[in-house]
């Protein structure tokens, strides 16, 4: 009889200026059997630092570090390691910062008050490819998805009933796999789609594709 197989730990870097947190972190995630913190950093110049060297699964990144912004380090980090995944974990909850986040690339944006079982959630979450949103955020991105509200009806009229289908999926968290799957297409068919949807939006990232989807859902 074969053993049976065991997933490997997610690993998960740390970078939040504050002592106290990062210990808070540690004490939480170090509780949980299905991931590991492999890395520490305080300030962006460590945090891009320790994601080249160890290539985590996922960044848990504040946005105020001493030395820059996690935006800055985001970049960066997404840069060296493109296939780290990067998930906000901060106190702010302004729209400008959301945004901001979003454009830099992060995969998800997490308020510090989330519950733990929540935060471990989210951590999985995202290293399967979704996108994360504070539900007490989503209303600050969609109010600033306001200032696009005059083309996002024409803009999604110049999207199939396929492509529209992709977004709706994508925007529910679905991955490319997910979604793949609820409609019977292979995976690249999928990536395929989401490239034309992301040209006709002039968007760059799922996040910001599912913003405007929810947006145009919302005025309904």
């Amino acid at each position: 009889m074969k053993p049976a197989s065991t997933k490997p730990l997610l690993r998960v870097l740390v970078v939040d200026d504050s002592e106290v947190v990062r210990m808070g972190l540690r004490a939480l995630l170090g509780a949980e059997k299905s991931l590991t913190i492999i890395a520490e950093a305080h300030n962006v110049a460590s945090a891009v630092e320790a994601a080249t060297r160890h290539q985590p699964d996922v960044v848990l990144l504040d946005i105020r570090l001493p030395d820059g912004t996690g935006f800055d380090a985001c970049r960066q980090i997404l840069q060296r390691s493109p296939a780290t995944r990067v998930l906000v974990l901060t106190s702010v909850a302004d729209e400008d910062v959301v945004d901001n986040a979003i454009r830099a690339g992060s995969h998800g944006y997490l308020l510090k008050e989330v519950h733990g079982r929540a935060l471990v959630q989210a951590i999985h979450d995202v290293a399967e490819g979704k996108s994360i949103l504070d539900p007490a955020i989503t209303a600050r991105v969609l109010a600033l998805m306001r200032s696009t509200a005059p083309a996002t009806k024409n803009t999604l009229a110049m999207l199939s009933p396929q492509e529209r289908r992709v977004l709706a999926l994508i925007a529910e968290g679905k991955t490319n796999k997910e979604a793949a799957q609820e409609m019977t297409l292979t995976e690249k068919t999928v990536k395929n789609y989401l490239s034309n949807i992301f040209d006709k939006l002039h968007v760059s990232r799922r996040s910001e594709a599912a913003a405007l989807f929810a947006k145009d859902q919302g005025g309904h």
